[in-house]
């Protein structure tokens, strides 16, 4: 995965817009965020719910790290170590949390999820 990568899945999401965050780019759904990019840093930090971070953290520590502000679901990805479809789930996943209600009901019309197994 590239930065590019991100940016181009995360601006694919409905509403998602970019803006810059102190010096770097963020994805944001009317106003707040749901992801940033650290490009040179190759990396991408999701608002991930805190369980969700708990269990990605320990099972790939490698791609997977909690930042200074982790305490909110924060968590940092090793972009050259992360896979596509997982990242993409995730992408997905954070701007749920931020997202307008019918918003995500719209994409969920739309984007049909699998039945669990």
């Amino acid at each position: 995965m590239t930065p590019n990568d991100v940016r181009k899945l995360a601006l694919s999401l409905p509403e998602a817009e970019e803006q810059a965050h102190f010096d770097k780019p963020s994805f944001r759904v009317r106003g707040k965020i749901f992801a940033t990019l650290w490009e040179k840093e190759k990396r991408a930090v999701l608002k991930l719910s805190l369980e969700e971070q708990e269990a990605f953290v320990k099972l790939q520590p490698e791609v997977f790290a909690v930042t200074p502000w982790g305490h909110q679901g924060w968590t940092s990805v090793e972009l050259a170590r992360v896979d596509r479809a997982l990242l993409g789930k995730l992408l997905v996943e954070a701007w749920r949390r931020i997202a307008p209600k019918r918003v995500v009901a719209a994409w969920d019309a739309a984007h049909p999820r699998a039945p669990a197994k």
